[in-house]
């Protein structure tokens, strides 16, 4: 059954995105960057509103090279210990190729945990080799818009993707409704939104109507 995964920065957007029936969250801070780890006081209040799953970020800069890797293990382990079981991560090296040491390094603290690896694959040097090597790194799921540009230039990419083993293909970067039925058809089962649902854009909060919209075209 398809999914849709909700960007949230807060308390408010968990509550909304799961009123207007999202199946689960991305928890991020800072989408001025693009989305970085949120504080473990964040999680613990969005932990305690809603019952749906949470995946939380790990990401301490903008791009797709981490700020300080000993401090992103330090704050994957402090998540854990405040009972976070899902998370977000994934990097790129000098040469746009997957790193697959440092994200390694990163999801040895996640033993046990459903993981994604989020859109560096859309801007590494070649996203379908990229692929072979994420699928063994351990994460069950692949965020992705088939392009750095997003999900308008990348479709085509994303149907072949959807064809392709394990991870999951979770779509999500300039995602619009009218992108919905396509994708459903060419077998993808996951869909990822932020902006997509907040009216207001980044500084307002997310809709549960608009969540409610979206999570009617996956049925």
């Amino acid at each position: 059954m398809p999914i849709l995964e909700v960007i949230a920065l807060n308390v408010k957007d968990a509550e909304a995105a799961q009123e207007g029936g999202a199946h689960r969250l991305e928890l991020v801070a800072d989408m001025a960057s693009d989305g970085l780890t949120p504080s473990v006081t964040t999680f613990k209040e969005v932990r305690q509103a809603v019952d749906i799953p949470v995946r939380v970020m790990l990401r301490d800069a903008k791009g797709f090279a981490p700020n300080n890797l000993k401090q992103l293990r330090r704050q994957a382990w402090e998540l854990r210990e405040a009972g976070a079981t899902e998370f977000v991560l994934g990097f790129l090296d000098a040469e746009d190729e997957i790193d697959e040491g440092v994200t390694l390094n990163l999801a040895a603290e996640l033993e046990g945990c459903a993981w994604t690896f989020h859109r560096a694959l859309d801007n590494s040097a070649d996203i379908f080799r990229s692929w072979a090597v994420v699928q063994t790194l351990g994460c069950d799921t692949v965020l992705a818009a088939g392009s750095a540009k997003g999900v308008d230039d990348g479709i085509e990419n994303l149907k072949k993707l959807a064809t392709q083993a394990p991870p999951a293909l979770l779509v999500g970067g300039g995602l619009q409704q009218r992108h919905v039925a396509e994708l459903l058809a060419a077998g993808v089962t996951g869909f990822h939104v932020g902006s997509a649902v907040r009216p207001r854009g980044w500084d307002g909060p997310v809709s549960s109507a608009s969540i409610r919209e979206w999570v009617n075209r996956l049925v």
